[in-house]
């Protein structure tokens, strides 16, 4: 059981320190652009498959977001992922980050796509 709390203690800083990268102008726009949505996915209380559904639920999770990361940590110049585990393990040990306001917006960006998708649903069944 110890050994899980460590492995969720890594991910958590592997995942902070993505986020670092993803707003880092060194590192290239289309592995800011999966970091960002690597992040987003992962911190998003909103998954593709529910996590009630048997298996399935959580198989998402131990599938796409350690894919995610390993991608983009490939895309990632090593001295900047360097950098950024640094600066992650640092905000980690001083208790942050705790945003709110992240949160807010990811929630925002998930209703908005489930608008886009009503909205898209209700014309297509106009036809």
């Amino acid at each position: 059981m110890q050994s899980l709390k460590q492995l969720a203690r890594k991910l958590k800083k592997e995942t902070y320190a993505i986020y670092l990268a993803s707003i880092d102008p060194r590192v290239p726009w289309y592995a800011r652009m999966l970091a960002g949505v690597t992040v987003a996915y992962a911190f998003s209380p909103i998954d593709l498959i529910p996590d009630f559904i048997p298996i399935l639920g959580y198989l998402d999770d131990l599938i796409i977001v350690p894919l995610g990361i390993w991608l983009v940590i490939k895309m990632i110049p090593p001295e900047v992922l360097a950098e950024c585990r640094e600066k992650a393990a640092a905000e980690i040990d001083r208790g942050k980050p705790i945003n709110r306001a992240a949160a807010v917006v990811i929630v925002a960006i998930w209703i908005g796509f489930g608008i886009l998708a009503a909205i898209s649903l209700k014309q297509i069944f106009k036809r």
